[in-house]
Formats: C-alpha cells, structure tokens, sequence
C-alpha cells in the first residue's frame, strides 16, 4: 500500500553531515507515524528516531540525541533526517518506515513498511 524510498546516504568524514530523505508513494502518507531505523555490519537493527504524523513530536535514541533531526513535509510525502556531527559508529545502512499506531513506537515490529535502505559510511 505504501512503498518508501530512501536517498541521501553516502560517505562522510567524522564530524560531517548528511541529510536523508524518504519519499512515500500514495496519498495517506500524513495518516503514518514515520520512522528511521539503522543496521550496521554484523548488528541488529536498531531504533534511530520516530516522527508523528504532523512532525510536531519526536523520540530519538540516545546515541543521536543532539545530532540528528527528523522532520517531514507531508505536502511532499517525505520524510528527512538531518544528520550532524557523524562519527564512525553512525557508519550502517539506514531505513525509513510506516506505523499505522497512534503512538510513536520505537520497535520495528510496529512498522509495516520499510524502505530498502540507504547506505551511510562514516570514515574516522
């Protein structure tokens, strides 16, 4: 029903930034909770931050706070993460998600779609 793609990723040195976008097919995309979410080599996937539906609260993990911003622009259908300050341990392939819960879930077991993913590297 709701197809994600993300762009953006690339390679970075430590201390730099870059600016992520999900853009959403359909036109229910202001009705989704909207999230990122991270896997790096060899780890699990991990909760990087989640968005209401008009963009007005936010949850972030821990280790972004401060760095990163999620935002989005419902009259375009996408979703960004603004990321600052990158250190090597951000290096993972990044993906956005759709919730369909009213609340801002931070597992990705409430999500129900996914992105394929956006490459960000981070070299020290």
């Amino acid at each position: 029903q709701v197809r994600l793609v993300e762009s953006g990723g690339g390679l970075v040195q430590a201390g730099g930034s870059l600016r992520l976008s999900c853009a959403a097919s359909g036109r229910t995309f202001s009705t989704y909770v909207m999230g990122w979410f991270r896997q790096a080599p060899g780890k699990e996937r991990e909760f990087v931050t989640v968005i209401n539906r008009s963009g007005g609260s936010i949850i972030y993990a821990d280790s972004v706070k401060g760095r990163f911003t999620a935002s989005r622009d419902n009259a375009k259908n996408t979703m960004y993460l603004q990321m600052n300050n990158l250190k090597p341990e951000d290096t993972a392939v990044y993906y956005c998600a759709a919730s369909s819960r009213v609340s801002l879930p931070r597992n990705q077991d409430a999500y129900n779609y996914w992105g394929q993913g956006t490459q960000v590297t981070v070299s020290a």
